[in-house]
């Protein structure tokens, strides 16, 4: 090989070694650091657009679970309100059997009256007060209580779009009781209020907001049974037993509300769940893509780190062989 000061070959060989190893270890370093090895598109275009594609989808499953998660907020909220309600009614069903037993005793009756009502009460409070964040299942309008903005849920199950939907659970109640509370009794008529108790039928005229003053079973002032609702007639059944009827028309018509809301609890827990799990096969499936094996980046990096440190010492002597011309002129 003739010598040149001119051309260094061996040092120009140097260099282009040198600057492939620096950046194959520049790659290298940002895979460690990062534990991703393709961070950008120039890395791998096809694994890029995919592993995007399906981040996308896992962002939107998240927003998905989300409103899952509220929906089954909402619908937990006036599972527990039903299960209240069905709790006074039952105590509503004791009390009218005291009521039927002492019914020549105007100061038993009286008090008896009274504890209905005041359960009656505290019925429809419950259901006021079934609100999470502005939903309410269980009250016939947005106006029926404060802070009520809606009186249905709907919520998303899949990112295709699909929806299920939580309403008419009021409507439902009144078709299942006081609508048909007529074929106990000719006299139980007037359900006109917003009320719960109004279309459970064990009021009558008493709005959603207001203080419930009487029942369905007493007289106004709750001294005596109300023969004018329960004549003893209807079907042959006597007043007792139109009483306890109509009661448990009230009690069928929640328990089919928390079945209806059952059911759609077991939905948003099941499509939750699927969720949950599609959204971690998504999550793995962009790491098959993108991550970087960490271990074989590591064996990478102290093979070009070692690469480097020898391709600087072949440019140095590279770079050493042409001052060896200036002994030839010595």
């Amino acid at each position: 090989m003739s010598l040149s000061i001119n051309t260094n070959a061996s040092a120009l060989v140097a260099i282009e070694t040198l600057d492939a190893t620096q950046t194959e270890l520049s790659n290298t370093e940002n895979e460690v650091s990062t534990g991703n090895k393709v961070n950008n598109a120039s890395d791998n275009a096809a694994a890029y657009s995919i592993s995007q594609q399906l981040s996308g989808q896992s962002s939107g499953l998240s927003a998905v679970n989300s409103g899952l998660t509220f929906a089954a907020q909402v619908v937990s909220t006036a599972t527990t309100a039903v299960s209240s309600i069905l709790t006074d009614l039952k105590s509503i069903q004791s009390l009218i059997s005291t009521l039927t037993d002492n019914s020549s005793s105007s100061s038993s009756t009286s008090d008896t009256s009274d504890s209905i009502t005041q359960e009656l009460n505290a019925i429809n409070v419950i259901a006021r007060n079934a609100t999470l964040s502005g939903v309410n299942l269980l009250v016939s309008s947005a106006s029926d209580g404060v802070g009520i903005q809606g009186t249905s849920l709907t919520y998303l199950t899949s990112l295709g779009g699909d929806t299920n939907t939580v309403t008419g659970l009021y409507s439902d109640a009144s078709a299942d009781a006081a609508a048909s509370a007529t074929s106990i009794s000719a006299g139980l008529t007037g359900f006109s209020g917003t009320s719960l108790t109004d279309a459970l039928g064990l009021t009558q005229g008493v709005n959603a907001q207001d203080t419930a003053t009487a029942n369905v079973f007493t007289t106004a002032d709750g001294t005596a049974l109300n023969t004018t609702n329960f004549d003893g007639t209807t079907g042959g059944s006597s007043t007792a037993q139109q009483m306890v009827a109509l009661i448990e028309q009230a009690i069928t018509a929640m328990t089919s509300i928390a079945s209806k809301l059952g059911s759609n609890t077991s939905i948003i827990s099941s499509m939750s769940s699927f969720g949950t799990t599609l959204s971690d096969n998504i999550t793995q499936g962009i790491g098959a893509l993108v991550d970087a094996d960490m271990s074989a980046a590591s064996a990478q990096l102290t093979s070009l780190q070692t690469k480097q440190s020898l391709a600087i010492k072949s440019l140095t002597i590279a770079n050493t062989q042409s001052q060896s011309i200036l002994s030839l002129f010595q």
